[in-house]
């Protein structure tokens, strides 16, 4: 049974998620504080976080900060502001999704399992290990290194380097690499490419050039130029 951390300070909206997602054979964890949240990530190791944004303690903002500095764990953005900057923020941030409130329950628990499904489904692939020079994605560990060292990357855009590596030196459209990897129930904007591009280009800064690098091809898309196996 998977298990859910739900992080918000508003105990009724608490309450009728866990509900919804225990029907969906789900272990539900609940936080209402801020400056809980890492200590619970840590003793219940969910397999997925819903993160309100406004909470006491220590913003979901911070929170996401420090999540995404350790762990690749899928975070769902959950909070009433929903002008497209603030979304942005999270996606930038490295969530996997966001939620504008007032929601449906019922909506909550399909892009929960949306999430999962892609995260597991991305990884649940015939290849064992594949390695670009000093690169190397261990699809069995769900480990990324450059030259042994771990790199850390949100579910999402570890979904996003697997299929740039399961096609190298192919090039994708922004709509293509939304289908592939976000998925057709995705309904955000194509600008979350491009932020987890620039992610991947940070996280990969150590990948030596002369080995490859996320190549931009102005009108066309991006690829995973790769010139050494």
């Amino acid at each position: 049974m998977q298990t859910i951390l739900i992080v918000e300070d508003e105990i009724p909206i608490s309450q009728v998620l866990k509900v919804y997602l225990q029907k969906a054979n789900f272990k539900i964890e609940q936080v209402f504080d801020g400056g809980e949240v890492l200590g619970k990530l840590e003793s219940s190791k969910p397999d997925l976080v819903l993160l309100d944004v406004m909470l006491p303690g220590k913003d979901g903002w911070e929170i996401l900060k420090d999540i995404r500095q350790s762990s690749s764990c899928p975070v769902i953005m959950l909070t009433a502001l929903g002008d497209v900057n603030y979304r942005l923020t999270g996606l930038n941030g490295g969530a996997d999704d966001y939620i504008s409130k007032p929601f449906i329950a019922d909506e909550v628990v399909a892009r929960v399992q949306a999430v999962l499904r892609r995260s597991r489904n991305s990884l649940e692939k015939e290849e064992t290990v594949l390695r670009f020079g000093k690169l190397e994605f261990d699809c069995k560990s769900h480990r990324v290194t450059i030259d042994n060292v771990k790199v850390v990357l949100t579910p999402r855009d570890l979904s996003l380097l697997l299929f740039f590596a399961r096609h190298p030196n192919q090039t994708f459209t922004r709509d293509q690499l939304i289908e592939h990897v976000w998925g057709w129930e995705y309904d955000g904007s194509d600008r979350a490419v491009d932020l987890a591009i620039k992610r991947l280009r940070k996280a990969l800064s150590n990948w030596p050039e002369s080995e490859g690098e996320i190549k931009t091809l102005r009108g066309l898309g991006y690829q995973l130029c790769v010139y050494k196996k």
